[in-house]
């Protein structure tokens, strides 16, 4: 286990340890509240990790390498944006697919690109945002939250 990992552990063991302490009864509320989230959306969890294997199943280490690999950076970058922008997926089930897909020899930059837009830009939640929002600052917020996804997946590639 690393440091970061095992920092985690102690952080949030304190912070529970902390709640009982204040009030006990919300903080098991609060559990049972969670385990029941939880029992719904399992099913979910379980189909998107199943969808997750069979791509990385039929698509092949060698062709994610070529694709999203150190050769073609940029146009693999923006590719990547553009598709981790337009694709809706929980961030949760998001994290550890853009692992497999390092794993399986994708570069840093395009990998963060897709993990990045994936969580910042809404291309399907669009046309809900202008509604409740308006037109200015739904294109506004997504073009710069496009802008800044690709700029963090370069300082990414730059610190990894």
């Amino acid at each position: 286990m690393d440091f970061l990992t095992l920092a985690l552990w102690i952080v949030t063991g304190i912070g529970f340890i902390i709640s009982v302490i204040k009030d006990k009864k919300k903080t098991f509320k609060s559990m049972k509240m969670s385990r029941n989230m939880m029992k719904n959306m399992i099913g979910q969890i379980i189909g998107i990790i199943f969808l997750i294997g069979l791509i990385l199943t039929f698509i092949p280490p060698e062709i994610i390498k070529n694709y999203l690999g150190k050769s073609n950076a940029i146009i693999s970058t923006v590719v990547s944006a553009i598709v981790g922008s337009i694709t809706l997926i929980p961030a949760f089930i998001a994290i550890p697919l853009v692992g497999s897909l390092v794993d399986a020899g994708a570069s840093i930059v395009p990998a963060a690109a897709f993990l990045t837009t994936l969580t910042m830009v809404g291309f399907v939640t669009f046309p809900l945002e202008k509604q409740e929002f308006g037109l200015k600052f739904a294109l506004t917020r997504n073009s710069l939250s496009f802008i800044f996804a690709i700029f963090i997946a370069l300082v990414m590639g730059v610190l990894m």
